[in-house]
């Protein structure tokens, strides 16, 4: 791992052979990767919510049916009872991180109340919990040929339906996810 940014902004893809239920299948967009460990949100799990369900938890109206229909993500599980909004920069919220020029990722419920009324981002993902790695632990499980990896594609993120995010992101690398075997080794 060189470099000072790591694989922040990259996408892991899990490798068919990936067997923890957690991140099986998953595509995870890495938020911020250091000598410390990294973070990240998978972007392909559908929770049991939607964004009308959180706005109303936290005592946030909308009269927006859009906005209340909107899918809420299990970003990973760690802390799945914390949001997360990765969203298009337009404005910096309170709590933000820039993972890219394209991408943060905003914690406060400042954007939340933005959304309700419809001031939010033009493009948002909202996750209920993360995925986090400690010192030294991704780079393992990468030598261990769970993981691939790619750049991020705002158009995967935003565009492309959940139940696609896997295959679409493979794809970036020309890998058809149904041609590889479940299991990888070393030469």
């Amino acid at each position: 791992m060189s470099g000072k940014r790591y694989l922040t902004d990259q996408f892991l893809i899990a490798s068919p052979g990936l067997q923890d239920p957690n991140f099986a299948r998953g595509v995870t967009l890495i938020c911020q990767h250091d000598e410390d460990g990294a973070m990240g949100l998978t972007v392909n799990r559908l929770s049991d919510y939607h964004l009308g369900d959180v706005l109303q938890q936290m005592n946030i109206g909308t009269d927006l049916l859009a906005v209340s229909h909107i899918p809420v993500l299990i970003g990973g599980p760690v802390q799945p009872e914390r949001g997360f909004v990765l969203h298009s920069p337009e404005c910096e919220w309170e709590s933000s991180l820039r993972v890219s020029d394209q991408l943060m990722v905003t914690t406060s419920r400042d954007i939340l109340d933005a959304m309700a009324t419809g001031d939010g981002p033009k493009h948002a993902i909202v996750t209920l919990g993360y995925s986090g790695w400690t010192a030294g632990q991704l780079e393992g499980e990468l030598i261990d040929n769970a993981w691939l990896t790619c750049e991020s594609s705002t158009q995967i993120l935003f565009e492309t339906p959940v139940e696609q995010r896997w295959h679409a992101a493979a794809r970036q690398l020309g890998i058809d996810l149904r041609l590889m075997t479940d299991y990888a080794g070393h030469a």
